[in-house]
């Protein structure tokens, strides 16, 4: 279904553009293209949403899959994103449950579902305020590319570059990035009555960090989400 998408994203161009003297595609011919491919948004939303396998996990709320896939297809169609995995984030829930989402769009299956850490000044256990500035200790909302792997004070982390210009853009100077953490676990919830918090980046359990930084490396695509107006109406990636 996705490699349908990209091959009409193709198809729409060269049908919809007359011939030039030049090869190269302007900025406002690859909107036009994006946005020509993604009347269907909605349609074609529910029916990946519909078909996803859950892998006896759950799956994120529609309201967020569908905003993520959108972004997600954009981001593919313009070459920032290299990856068909889609990682979401809903912050919109609370900090006790699992609400981080790896999904293998090839395949269309849920393969993560687990507790992610919000930063310590974004909220306790609900996370309600964002930020895009250094020393902030806020997460920071919208669609991220992952990076590369680097050993750091927490060991094995994800390098993240923010997309979204005045949203998350410094993430990579803020040193915003996937890394374990010990307060990402049952047993701080249970101790805590809420996860713990970072300094804003979306920390993981210790288990897993190492295998999901790992497989998502590289240019997959990274979706933090939170229905607050500010961000909804701000970002281009969503309309």
């Amino acid at each position: 279904m996705i490699n349908n998408f990209f091959t009409s994203i193709f198809f729409i161009f060269f049908s919809v553009t007359s011939p030039t003297t030049t090869n190269t595609i302007s900025a406002l011919d690859v909107k036009k293209v994006i946005a020509t491919a993604t009347e269907g948004k909605v349609l074609s939303a529910e029916s990946i949403y519909k078909n996803l396998d859950a892998n006896s996990l759950t799956l994120p709320d529609f309201t967020c899959f569908a905003k993520a896939l959108n972004g997600f297809n954009k981001l593919k169609a313009l070459g920032e994103i290299k990856k068909d995995l889609l990682t979401v984030i809903d912050f919109s829930k609370s900090s006790n449950d699992k609400r981080l989402w790896i999904i293998d769009m090839e395949t269309q299956t849920v393969l993560y579902n687990t507790y992610v850490a919000h930063g310590r000044n974004s909220g306790n256990e609900f996370a309600t305020t964002f930020s895009n500035t250094s020393s902030s200790y806020k997460s920071s909302l919208g669609f991220y590319a992952t990076g590369e792997i680097y050993k750091g004070k927490h060991g094995e982390s994800l390098r993240l570059d923010g997309l979204e210009a005045g949203i998350n853009s410094n993430a990579r100077s803020r040193a915003i990035v996937m890394h374990a953490a010990d307060y990402v676990s049952k047993s701080f919830i249970a101790q805590n009555k809420r996860l713990g918090r970072s300094l804003g980046c979306p920390a993981l359990p210790n288990h897993l960090n190492k295998e999901i930084i790992n497989l998502i490396t590289g240019k997959s695509c990274l979706f933090i989400y939170h229905p607050t107006n500010k961000y909804l109406q701000a970002s281009k990636l969503l309309s």
